[in-house]
């Protein structure tokens, strides 16, 4: 029983695991709910595009020594709005379009890169994340951008759920589509940027999408499946810290395995959309197409 106790306590007597966990929380609070409206719309895409797209402008920040997050946040942000407005034509689905900009910027992103002759240790903390090296700082700015983006989400939660079940319904109501389209795509992309201190850019992706997939899993109405992505999100990142810190792991990494975990028990277990459910409901459907055998004329 000590050990357990000791388990859940040592972490917190850390002054950088306080605020790894802070951080965590708040980043996968954020991505829980941006990324509920992010899966109903099926973009799941654009997370990965921007998250890429950020690298050519942090390369370009690290060749000139600029702030890499500055130059991450310029550069997906400027993605961002040439997807929404490339994407208003409707001769080009949205993957399409996305698809054609996360495969110039990461180009260019490279491009930029091989000009230059070393790599160093704040490039590969933006790849790969450096949630133990925040300090009270970033807390705070994390915290502040978080609350404008969730507020700003939840402001317009009625009009992105418009836009996302049929533009063309929206768009005849006089609903401004593009200018919704490129809020959500520059708070997309602010809640990619945000987070990758956490997880870094090559599994930010991750905690973008999979809260609010796990919980898709679990319900069909948007307010439970924001509560649920958000608690999803923020329990995913404090229990991979957890494991991080008991098994010497990287803490980006492990938050991304658990996450993943909870997915794959929501897909299995899940009451009504789970594979168990799904194959309980199969075989109670063949039972009634077989009926009950019929009875011999005369028998006792």
């Amino acid at each position: 029983m000590s050990e357990l106790l000791a388990f859940f306590t040592d972490p917190w007597q850390l002054p950088f695991m306080q605020r790894a966990f802070a951080v965590a929380a708040i980043v996968g609070l954020v991505c829980g709910v941006v990324g509920v409206y992010v899966v109903l719309r099926g973009m799941a895409f654009i997370g990965d595009a921007v998250a890429h797209s950020a690298f050519p402008g942090v390369a370009l920040a690290y060749a000139f020594q600029g702030n890499l997050l500055l130059g991450g946040a310029a550069a997906g942000a400027t993605t961002a709005v040439l997807i929404a407005i490339v994407s208003q034509n409707r001769r080009l689905k949205e993957d399409t379009v996305i698809g054609v900009f996360f495969a110039f910027a990461f180009g260019l992103g490279i491009v930029l890169v091989s000009t230059r002759d070393s790599w160093t240790t704040d490039l590969s903390s933006f790849l790969f994340g450096q949630v133990l090296a925040v300090d009270s700082s970033d807390v705070w700015r994390v915290a502040g951008i978080g609350a404008v983006l969730v507020a700003t989400v939840l402001a317009l939660r009625k009009e992105l759920v418009a836009v996302t079940l049929d533009r063309e319904t929206a768009r005849a109501a006089g609903l401004p589509v593009l200018r919704l389209d490129m809020t959500l795509y520059i708070v997309v992309t602010a809640t990619i940027v945000m987070s990758l201190e956490a997880v870094g850019n090559i599994l930010v992706l991750a905690l973008l999408i999979t809260p609010a997939a796990t919980a898709r899993l679990l319900t069909e109405r948007l307010w439970a499946m924001t509560l649920l992505a958000s608690a999803f999100g923020c329990a995913g990142s404090l229990a991979g810290l957890y494991v991080s810190y008991a098994y010497d792991l990287a803490a980006g990494g492990s938050i991304v395995v658990v996450l993943t975990a909870f997915f794959a028990l929501a897909w299995v277990l899940a009451p009504r959309h789970g594979l168990v459910a799904r194959l309980r409901s199969t075989a109670d459907a063949g039972a009634r197409a077989i009926g009950p055998k019929p009875t011999a004329a005369g028998s006792t």
